[in-house]
């Protein structure tokens, strides 16, 4: 009888026969994808061009059955585990080598709740789902800013998107939540059953098991809104990025501000006179009418004469996909860090544009967002994401095309990374962990003083970490 060569939970190998796979199979939805089958390469293809893993076993779920069954399969044989949502995470985390991949890419599901301004959403969806579905209804969900991002990974990361400052992080609107744990329950987890779960779901990461659906307060925005969008040369770029700050200390929660240093790439969005130039772009929103939107955003747009202005009345959802044909699946090598910035002075700005003038991708950027608001209200022991007293918050984001390029692309991000540390107190964002290396140091970076609480979270519910393709926590 032949047999299928796995990776244990411990790094040996393990031999699977047919018979099992056979017996799993038709127990399930979907034919569970196997090396050499016609939909393996297509099946453990994620996000990010430079993972490249080969899993002994894909299991593309239809349903919690199938989650289950998944789990209750791997910890019987005693496979390592990675659990694909949306397949987002740059660090690679949603696939394995050797291993079992449980996708719920296939549960898709959104179910909204007008009444009492609800939505619930399968654990495979994308924002771009949950946004096709609340639009009509005028009710928002507070995703991040590119659509084909998963629910799953940002919501256990924290996330943050457009409205951040008005609705707080994407983990702050969590109510409830379904997850099967690794001895194979399911268990409803909301504010009175297993309270402990729920706060460390929020922002915690996918430590405690694989939620297969969750459960969002909802916000009323739009139909349209506000959207500033100007685009100023690179030689602006510090004293444009002085007044961005002035004006982000002084805004009312309805406005939410980004700014991104960047290369201009060649395609259709933009002119192509700009193709292949190095500018600063800001992003600013309003969620009140669009008419004083402008009006609020406008100082944005005056900061300096801007190379192209692209301000505009948008729909929630085409705001939503702006970035999307700029990140997607398996078109770049990717390698990602974020760090909070607590002090934004000359100097730290100097750092940034020193740290964009030497990129050695023009894919590349930096992003500083503007946090505070209604995020930064948030009680620090009320989530995992912990103090939310920094202002700002810097994304470097590694983006290339060629693998033999990896090892320079990800020096400079480490770089720039680590020179910020200089403005910041080490707080990190829990959803961009470069590529999962140096989890000890990365975990309590992100968590802080509440790594230990989650800790214990771990071990009750995942005492042996079968749960540990992730921003992962050992039990205590």
């Amino acid at each position: 009888m032949t047999t299928l060569i796995g990776t244990t939970l411990s790094g040996a190998e393990t031999q699977i026969d047919n018979r099992a796979i056979d017996e799993l199979a038709q127990d399930l939805t979907r034919a569970p994808i196997l090396p050499g089958s016609v939909d393996y390469e297509e099946g453990r293809r994620v996000y990010n061009k430079m993972i490249d893993k080969r899993p002994a076993l894909i299991v593309r779920c239809g349903g919690v059955a199938d989650v289950l069954r998944a789990v209750r399969f791997a910890r019987d044989h005693d496979l390592l585990i990675a659990v694909r949502g949306g397949g987002h995470n740059a660090a690679g985390f949603a696939t394995c080598d050797g291993g079992i991949v449980i996708d719920l890419s296939p549960m898709r599901a959104v179910r909204v709740d007008v009444d009492n301004r609800l939505v619930r959403v399968e654990g495979g969806a994308t924002w771009g789902d949950v946004d096709r579905e609340t639009e009509p209804f005028g009710l928002v969900a507070v995703g991040g800013i590119v659509s084909t991002t998963g629910v799953a990974g940002l919501t256990l990361g924290g996330g943050q998107g457009w409205f951040r400052r008005t609705f707080g992080m994407t983990c702050d609107n969590l109510v409830s939540a379904d997850l099967v744990t690794a001895d194979g329950r399911l268990l409803n987890v909301n504010a009175t059953a297993h309270p402990d779960l729920l706060w460390a779901l929020k922002g915690g990461g996918g430590n405690f098991g694989i939620v297969t659906s969750f459960e969002f307060r909802l916000h009323q925005l739009g139909p349209m809104v506000a959207f500033a969008g100007p685009v100023y040369a690179m030689d602006k770029a510090r004293t444009i990025l002085r007044r961005f700050a002035d004006f982000a200390s002084s805004a009312p929660d309805e406005v939410n501000v980004m700014a991104v240093l960047w290369t201009i790439p060649a395609g259709s969005a933009f002119p192509q006179h700009l193709h292949g130039r190095e500018v600063l772009i800001i992003g600013g929103t309003y969620t009140g009418s669009p008419e004083r939107g402008h009006e609020i955003l406008r100082p944005l747009r005056e900061f300096d004469e801007p190379v192209l202005d692209m301000s505009s009345a948008l729909s929630y959802r085409a705001l939503q996909q702006l970035f999307d044909p700029f990140f997607r699946k398996g078109e770049f090598l990717h390698y990602w860090k974020a760090i909070y910035l607590d002090r934004f002075t000359d100097n730290a700005i100097e750092a940034i544009v020193g740290g964009c003038a030497v990129r050695s991708s023009p894919r590349s950027l930096l992003a500083i967002w503007a946090v505070g608001g209604a995020m930064g209200r948030v009680g620090t022991n009320e989530t995992p994401v912990g103090n939310r007293s920094a202002p700002f918050l810097l994304e470097v984001i590694g983006s290339w095309s060629e693998a033999a390029h990896n090892e320079q692309n990800i020096v400079w991000v480490r770089h720039v990374f680590e020179t910020m540390h200089s403005f910041s107190s080490g707080k990190i964002n829990a959803n961009f962990s470069g590529a999962g290396e140096d989890n000890e140091r990365f975990v309590r970076a992100a968590f802080g003083d509440h790594y230990q609480r989650l800790a214990t979270v771990k071990q009750a519910y995942d005492p042996t970490n079968m749960f540990r393709l992730n921003q992962n926590i050992s039990a205590v």
